[in-house]
């Protein structure tokens, strides 16, 4: 039988809360459910939420009794949270997170490069936000347990998977003992080491670097700005980098590359861990200062991924999915984009929106961020932490040149993670103005946000389905696109019509959105009335129009929603 600890994970900052596990015999006997998500962290939760957004239930099985110990993802970028805002928990993240645009590199005690994320009047959010993952999973689960469509299931181990035709039986291991569930869908969020890629007998492709880091979180007071640090070769760990971020509650993140040959093991001694801190410490100017170890990991880099996150009646997400390097903090982002449009299109699917090549395109869509992530990220890899004598003469003849030349700056840049842009999804119409368009979001960009008052934003109103972004002076949508419309909506796919520019209700939207000066066409490369965005349920573009009509909508649809 699985059990697991019921002691709370130890922390000097966060209060771990010890759940009661879910057993069979408490409960009727299950019948088919349309979906079941293995893992309850930031991917299967987001997931859970989504999916139960587009009215679709799930059975969301964690084989702990508790959310993960230690801070392990710390920082959340300005698209994860417009999504975490589609499923309630930004507001609470914002509350108690720490927000920041810059990020520093060192060498050699000097600053050679100073790295300024955007930030707008129309961002709602700042480009990064630091908060514990353990914060993050905590108003995710309270979010999940208010929201009668998902089962949530303490200490449930999934411990065996059988593809049928149609669906999936899993086999689940309690502490009271084994049962098993038929599920029409099965999510495996169940992260790294996830034990249904393996019981698939899957491989992923890609690369590991050689090498280990420690990751290891201190309470300290600093008086250092929220922002990014990196340190390149210094004296005490040379020829490797070091990072520092600030966290809520006094903690400070401390990540650091350990020389060839060191094991984990060693790394992780206590004194192995207070040389090391004490050293950056003192380089940083603050030797002596004291300090108190919350919790300490080692990790290695890599940058693989499956090739298809499809596999019969299983559906892969996070790192379930893909191994990333944390450089460019593209670990937990990277999977809030992979539920998200993981739970749409299944949503679609098992509502009968839409046939099965939908989740084609989920795995085609996302497998492509993944590849060009892995591509991004091992640039920044590589230039932390050089793979070969080759590289390490290219970065270091970089840092020289740094100290004194302007140009080579920008090659400190770390790439952060950003949205991917589903530039050549099959969604995507090929009969609208996309070419045509000098600003605004493209095909498969996600939206441009707008500030539309003191605290409301176009973000706000997007979400739950396709949205049209209507631009019109006019005092009525044109009958033609409402007929298409009403057709679709007729099928069950949700449509928000919304109107932008008039100062007047608009007949047949369903939300007018004024436009005295222009801003909101301006940045959507809007010129007169009568163009057109259509946003899919995840809000990335994939239509856009000079001029709409009813054919073109309709075709727009069509590709869409492929049967």
């Amino acid at each position: 039988m699985h059990q697991p600890t019921t002691e709370p994970r130890p922390s000097i900052y966060y209060d771990y809360q010890v759940h009661e596990p879910w057993l069979p015999s408490a409960h009727p006997p299950p019948a088919r459910c349309p979906v079941v998500i293995a893992g309850a962290g930031p991917a299967g939760m987001v997931a859970a939420l989504e999916l139960a957004r587009h009215g679709v239930p799930s059975v969301l099985l964690t084989a702990e009794l508790q959310v993960s110990q230690g801070s392990r993802a710390i920082v959340f970028t300005r698209r994860s949270m417009e999504i975490l805002q589609q499923v309630g928990v930004s507001a609470r993240l914002t509350e108690n997170g720490l927000p920041w645009r810059f990020g520093n590199s060192y060498y050699q005690g000097q600053r050679v490069f100073r790295m300024e994320a955007p930030h707008e009047e129309d961002d709602r959010f700042f480009p990064m936000l630091n908060i514990q993952q353990q914060y993050l999973e905590e108003y995710l689960l309270d979010a999940c347990k208010a929201n009668p469509l998902i089962d949530l299931r303490w200490g449930n181990k999934v411990v065996g998977v059988q593809q049928q035709s149609d669906h999936a039986l899993v086999d689940i291991d309690t502490p009271e003992g084994p049962y098993a569930l038929e599920a029409d869908w099965l999510v495996a969020a169940d992260g790294g080491r996830s034990d249904i890629r393996s019981m698939l007998g899957l491989k992923m492709e890609g690369a590991s670097y050689e090498g280990n880091f420690v990751i290891a979180d201190i309470r300290i007071d600093l008086p250092l700005p929220t922002e990014r640090l990196a340190y390149f070769d210094p004296d005490w760990n040379p020829g490797n980098t070091i990072l520092m971020h600030r966290e809520p509650h006094g903690i400070w993140r401390v990540d650091y590359q350990l020389p060839p040959g060191e094991t984990p093991a060693e790394a992780l001694k206590p004194e192995s861990l207070k040389r090391r801190i004490d050293a950056q410490l003192a380089m940083i100017g603050h030797a002596g200062k004291p300090w108190e170890m919350d919790w300490s990991s080692v990790y290695s880099a890599r940058t693989l991924t499956l090739p298809d996150y499809v596999h019969g009646s299983v559906l892969f997400a996070g790192d379930a999915a893909h191994l990333l390097p944390i450089f460019g903090v593209r670990g937990a982002n990277t999977a809030f984009q992979d539920a998200q449009s993981l739970a749409w299109h299944l949503a679609f699917v098992v509502k009968g929106l839409a046939g099965r090549q939908l989740l084609t395109n989920f795995s085609e869509e996302r497998v492509g961020a993944a590849r060009e992530i892995i591509e991004e990220a091992g640039k920044s890899t590589r230039f932390m932490a050089p793979p070969s004598e080759g590289f390490r003469l290219l970065r270091d003849a970089v840092l020289s040149l740094s100290l004194t030349q302007e140009f080579v700056r920008p090659l400190y840049h770390w790439r952060t993670s950003r949205p991917h842009e589903y530039t050549h999804s099959q969604l995507n119409s090929v009969g609208d103005d996309n070419a045509l368009f000098r600003a605004g979001p493209a095909h498969g960009a996600p939206p441009q946000n707008v500030r539309l008052g003191a605290d409301e934003f176009l973000i706000d109103h997007l979400g739950g389905g396709f949205d049209l972004l209507y631009f019109t002076e006019g005092s009525a949508m044109p009958p033609s696109l409402m007929k298409v419309i009403d057709a679709v909506r007729g099928k069950g796919v949700p449509i928000r019509v919304i109107a932008v520019g008039a100062s007047h209700t608009v007949a047949g939207a369903d939300l007018t959105l004024a436009d005295h000066g222009g801003h909101f066409r301006s940045r959507y490369g809007v010129q007169s009335s009568g163009a057109g965005y259509l946003l899919r349920p995840d809000q990335h573009v994939c239509a856009r129009w000079l001029t709409l009509d009813a054919t073109r909508l309709q075709a727009a649809f069509d590709a869409a929603l492929p049967s």
